[in-house]
Order: structure tokens, then C-alpha cells, then sequence
């Protein structure tokens, strides 16, 4: 294992996003506290309990969420896509470095950087609703698991862009929509019987389901599921690194 080419990938990467901490970190923190304060406070208060939970404090997994799933796809995306619209691809390619310390460098940086800010983010939390959380280690896991996932499926995003544009057609198109889709501010209970089973499709409902449990105990579908449904992306995300860098897709042409 190659750990000096991952270090200088990882510290490169983390380096970038210290240097634009604004667009990196302080705008998802105050983006997400414009929620809080427009659903959990002003929306929130005139709003009944769900599951025994303040409408404030329940929506909380799925804004976290909501800002992880986005900025672990960016991160991850932007990481590997501007080597490939500079040309230094192909200096990386060269490099005595293997796909898989080449995905530990840029994912694992993508990963760190999307856990810190959902770190932040429940920090913040705190100023505008209370809340507990039941299973601290659940919900560090569900955290790094879901960063790391949806970390590979934006280095995958990244390797398949060929303009900037591409790169945002995915997160804004389909993987936001899904996560407003997938009960980040309500319980697909709390829909009619055929718009749940429909729901059960969206894999981001297995995700803040599983994330919500970990706070309050609640769940639209069991935590074994989530995690399992969880774990089955992240498996379905490596085979698909694996074949572009064994194939060259998007690589060398």
C-alpha cells in the first residue's frame, strides 16, 4: 500500500477545501440554518408532535442528511473531475499508485470533509431545537457510512462528467428530489398506502429512516434494512470504480 500517494491525494484535497471554507462549509451550515429556523421554528411551532418527536427535532436526520448526500457527491465529484478538465489525469494514471489508493485518497478526503460538516450542522441544531440522540454510535455510523457511499457514487459522478455543468445535473435532478421525497421533513407513514409502497424505491428513505432511528427510536422501515440497503450502494459503487479503472472508461479516451 502506497500510503504516501494517498497522504499527498488526501492532504491535497483537504487543502483545497480549507481554501474555499465559504463555499465548502459556511454556506451548507447557514443554508441548513435557514431551515431550521423557516420549519423547525417558524413552521415547527404551529405543527403537532410526529411519533412523540417536535416537528423541529424530527427533521433534523433528514436535513443532515439532506446537506450530506449533496455535498459528499460535490466534494467527491469536483475532486476527481478537475484533474481530468486540467489533463493531470494522466499523471495520476502514471503514477505508481493503484485504483484503490487513488479512491482511498479522494473519497476518504470527501468523506472527511462531509462528516465534519454534518458535525457542524448538529451542532447548530442545538441553538434552534433540542434534541437527544439514543444511539450515538448508530448514528456515527449511519453518518461515515452514508458519506463514504455517496462519496464513491460522486467520484463516479466525476469520472462520467465531461463539463461542469454534467457535474450538477445529478445532485440537483434526481439525488435532491429524492432526498425532499424520502421523509426529510415528514414519515411516509403519514402517506396514502400506494405512495408508500411507491416510496419504499427511493433508496434515500432506508437512509434518513436509519439516521432518524438513531436519534429518536422511530423508523419507517427497520434499521437491519437500512443498514443492509446502505451497505448493498456501497458495494454496488466499488464494482463500478473497479470497471472504470480496469476498463479506462472516461479515463483515457
Amino acid at each position: 500500500m502506497n500510503m504516501h500517494g494517498i497522504r499527498a491525494i488526501y492532504r491535497f484535497e483537504m487543502a483545497r477545501a480549507f481554501r474555499t471554507v465559504m463555499q465548502s462549509i459556511a454556506a451548507p451550515v447557514l443554508t441548513t440554518s435557514l431551515y431550521f429556523i423557516v420549519f423547525g421554528r417558524a413552521i415547527g411551532a404551529r405543527m403537532g408532535d410526529i411519533d412523540s418527536v417536535s416537528y423541529g427535532a424530527f427533521i433534523i436526520p433528514g436535513l443532515v442528511m439532506l446537506s450530506l448526500l449533496n455535498e459528499s457527491i460535490s466534494n467527491a465529484s469536483f475532486g476527481i473531475y478537475m484533474p481530468k478538465w486540467s489533463g493531470t489525469i494522466y499523471e495520476l494514471l502514471s503514477a505508481p499508485v493503484s485504483w484503490i489508493e487513488v479512491l482511498l485518497g479522494y473519497v476518504g478526503a470527501a468523506a472527511t470533509k462531509s462528516v465534519m460538516l454534518g458535525l457542524l450542522i448538529l451542532g447548530t441544531a442545538r441553538i434552534f431545537v433540542p434534541y437527544e440522540i439514543t444511539h450515538p454510535v448508530w448514528m456515527a455510523s449511519f453518518l461515515l457510512l452514508t458519506a463514504v457511499t455517496f462519496s464513491l457514487f460522486g467520484f463516479i459522478i466525476g469520472l462520467w462528467a465531461d463539463s461542469f455543468q454534467k457535474l450538477q445535473v445529478v445532485p440537483l435532478l434526481i439525488v435532491t428530489p429524492l432526498t425532499f421525497l424520502g421523509g426529510a421533513f415528514y414519515s411516509i407513514s403519514m402517506l396514502p398506502p400506494l405512495w408508500q409502497t411507491i416510496a419504499l424505491f427511493n433508496p434515500v428513505v432506508y437512509l434518513i429512516s436509519g439516521f432518524r432511528w438513531s436519534f429518536y427510536g422511530i423508523a419507517d422501515v427497520h434499521i437491519a434494512v437500512s443498514f443492509g440497503m446502505t451497505l448493498a450502494v456501497l458495494v454496488l459503487c466499488l464494482i463500478f470504480v473497479w470497471w472504470v479503472f480496469r476498463t479506462g472508461y472516461k479515463l483515457r479516451n
